[in-house]
């Protein structure tokens, strides 16, 4: 017997090995196994597929060393969704294994999954067939703490059939290890260890569903007709118009069908949040699972749902779509616009939007999209029919929306009325709004101090000596920092051209906010959440539910505060610079820029009073601006279609962005140019470039980029024959073969 097996590399998308005889019956597709690879290396891996090969082969061929799991790991159909990752991504199955897989199921050094033991305390064999208790106390009666250990022992195990923890056991009763070391040696209790689970047990009692008002049972019986005539519905409700109570609905009747739900977040931070909302009415049905949960935690939630008695409902980022399903019969893509949902770095490069609408097809389930602001390619599905689509264009209990005022910055700055970073309006309301026991969130979408230093004398700006980027100054640890590589450098304290000390912050950053919001309103209770605030496990949900309690009162963010966070005191919104949204060299700038305004917007005047939003901004007329401040979606859309079609973009054209990196620059031109032109002898001007992107040096590797543009309607594998075809011949000559090649699809 031969096999096929997936590593998790990034080389070819199989292996071939050999079956001993005594292992042939344990092999099937989705099966670990262990195998060496390359000179004494060990890996995991998983069967593809069982096959015959030509006897000539026999003696290259090496055995697997070992079967590793009793049972597949890998169910169908998720073989055939990798398969379909790594043909429409362009990446091979290796590296779709090694994104698909918990580490502790894939590591390069095999590993068991580590079961947790914890140790109970019970009554040794001979004391607990005797019902004599008189006579059990009579061997304690002189040893007190003893007596009241043992007396806690019997009054705590009444309920839990003669067993305890043992830490439960002391903790709970002040007791000393002594005394139950004690009860041991006069063989009265014994400890033992038993193997628990590392996930959140709840209480077995759960609500009912809230019931739905008219608007929402009106959109969710328009969702479930659609459903039976389309696979995909985009439901369309503005912030704080119930969406989540819909899809609690649709979770319920797909349990009442024994079939199982996947709920997609952008961002781990906000499970803890929704996933309390749902867990009063599904309890222990309910699984979360991401990249922050341990090795070991995943690995058991895996485990978990290839039972029978597994979960049945997942909430999860973007990585719990290669958890192994059953029986799928919903998929709900919460915030479907957010560009998050895109994995960029290590392939494969999905996006898990398009990806849960493939794998829900596979198991014939149906997938719903949510979004206050859909993006473009969503919302044109739903126009042209592809997707159902329903609209909530109403707050719950029929709360308005937020009023969004413009404050146009540059005409404050020309009367030098602009103090600092907030405009006289802003603080006269976050005032206010404090002064009314409500709360405030401040929007800037940079992390750190400033984006950039620079001399005031010369211009010089320090530079990251290993990426092509100016370093971003962190005024709180005094360092300057890459965001693409991440290395950091001591502050400088004069210009190295021309020696003057004075290095002026260029632009600011959540740090500054934060700076300028102690020294503006002194003694105000203040937390940032960004990236720099938020890399402890629990951090962020430390400071969202201070924040959600009152004990913060204002709360500055970058776009982690944007994506569905629902706070019942928020009053006020401020977005410190919408023109830096706009200022993107990306097609979608517009876009995300609308999006983020509206969705930060959204978390303003949710409950108790209508929000308002102070929008600061240089160009108050922008068009842009102008529909935000309206809330007016289709006005964006159509005027984003225009521009889309006229200059061949989606959702008329598909992307394709190729990346290639080398440290020699010159190799990396001659590269770049081979592979162009042999794309263009087949694509014409349907090819782009190469070109230096914005960023066109990380981390010491020179970068070159090809544009794919690509009409709806072609096929993708005839175009993805073509790309081969164009990387083979550039393979194939020596001087470019160490070019480092990614591929990125429908780049976001």
């Amino acid at each position: 017997m031969y096999i096929e097996v997936i590593l998790p590399v990034p080389l070819a998308d199989s292996y071939t090995y050999f079956v001993p005889p005594e292992m042939e019956k344990r092999m099937a597709p989705g099966i670990r196994v262990q195998v060496e690879f390359g000179k004494n290396k060990r890996y995991s891996g998983i069967v593809h597929s069982i096959r015959q090969i030509p006897l000539e082969l026999l003696k290259t061929i090496k055995p697997i060393l070992a079967v590793e799991s009793e049972r597949p790991i890998v169910c169908h159909p998720q073989l055939p969704f990798w398969e379909w990752i790594a043909d429409y991504y362009l990446c091979k199955l290796g590296e779709v294994c090694h994104a698909a897989l918990p580490p502790g199921l894939r590591s390069e050094s095999p590993t068991a999954y580590t079961a947790k033991k914890k140790t109970f305390v019970r009554l040794t064999a001979r004391y607990s067939e005797n019902t004599d208790f008189n006579q059990t106390f009579e061997s304690v009666k002189r040893a007190a703490k003893q007596e009241e250990l043992l007396l806690a022992f019997f009054h705590h195990t009444q309920e839990t059939h003669g067993v305890i923890a043992k830490n439960d056991l002391l903790t709970n009763n002040g007791a000393s290890t002594a005394a139950l070391n004690g009860l041991i040696k006069k063989g009265i209790l014994e400890t033992f260890e038993k193997t628990i689970s590392r996930l959140p047990v709840y209480s077995p009692e759960v609500q009912e569903p809230n019931t739905l008002h008219p608007r929402q049972q009106q959109a969710y019986r328009s969702i479930t007709k659609s459903f039976k005539e389309k696979e995909v519905c985009l439901l369309h409700g503005v912030t704080s118009s119930g969406k989540t109570e819909i899809y609690i609905h649709l979770m319920a009747k797909t349990l009442e069908q024994n079939r199982q739900a996947l709920l997609l977040l952008p961002e781990i931070a906000l499970t803890t949040q929704i996933t309390e909302r749902i867990r009063k009415f599904f309890g222990n049905k309910v699984g979360v699972y991401h990249s922050r949960i341990n090795d070991n935690e995943r690995v058991e939630i895996w485990n978990h749902l290839l039972d029978d008695s597994g979960y049945q409902i997942i909430i999860g980022a973007r990585s719990s779509l290669f958890l192994p399903f059953k029986d799928l019969g919903l998929i709900i893509v919460d915030e479907e616009h957010e560009p998050s949902y895109k994995q960029q770095d290590p392939a494969p490069r999905y996006h898990a939007r398009n990806a849960a609408i493939v794998l829900a097809k596979m198991h014939g389930a149906k997938t719903l999209l949510g979004s206050a602001t859909p993006s473009i390619e969503s919302y044109f599905n739903a126009q042209t029919g592809k997707y159902g689509y329903v609209r909530l264009d109403k707050r719950f209990e029929e709360k308005e929306l937020p009023t969004i005022i413009p404050v146009d910055v540059k005409e404050l700055r020309r009367k030098k009325k602009m103090k600092s970073i907030f405009s006289p309006l802003l603080i006269e309301k976050i005032q206010e709004t404090l002064q009314a026991g409500e709360q405030v969130l401040l929007f800037q979408n940079r992390r750190g101090f400033s984006p950039a230093l620079s001399c005031r004398i010369c211009d010089w700006m320090p530079k990251c000596r290993f990426c092509d980027v100016s370093l971003t100054y962190h005024k709180q640890s005094n360092r300057l920092s890459c965001h693409y590589c991440g290395r950091t450098y001591p502050v400088l304290s004069a210009c190295p051209e021309c020696g003057n000390p004075d290095l002026k912050p260029i632009g600011f950053g959540t740090e500054k906010v934060e700076e300028e919001v102690k020294t503006v309103f002194p003694g105000i209770s203040v937390a940032r959440i960004d990236t720099d605030t938020t890399k402890n496990k629990k951090s962020f949900e430390i400071i969202l539910s201070d924040f959600a309690s009152g004990k913060t009162q204002i709360l500055i963010g970058t776009q982690m505060i944007s994506k569905g966070l629902d706070f019942e005191n928020v009053r006020l919104v401020g977005i410190l610079n919408a023109d830096s949204l706009m200022n993107f060299p990306d097609f979608r700038a517009y876009e995300r820029a609308w999006q983020l305004i509206s969705q930060v917007a959204g978390r303003a005047g949710r409950r108790k009073t209508s929000g308002e939003v102070i929008l600061q901004t240089s160009h108050p007329d922008h068009p842009l601006i102008r529909t935000a401040l309206s809330h007016q979606y289709e006005a964006m859309y159509e005027m984003q279609m225009e521009e889309r079609q006229l200059f061949r973009y989606p959702p008329f054209y598909r992307l394709i962005y190729i990346y290639l990196k080398h440290k020699k620059e010159d190799v990396l031109n001659a590269a770049a140019h081979v592979f162009a032109q042999s794309l263009r002898e087949k694509l014409g001007d349907r090819v782009l470039g190469p070109e230096k992107p914005p960023t066109s040096r990380i981390q010491n590797l020179y970068i070159r980029r090809i544009l794919l543009k690509i009409e709806a309607g072609v096929s993708v594998r005839l175009l993805h024959e073509i790309i081969k075809e164009s990387q083979n011949r550039i393979r194939s000559e020596s001087v470019s073969s160490s070019v480092i090649i990614q591929y990125d699809v429908d780049p976001v």
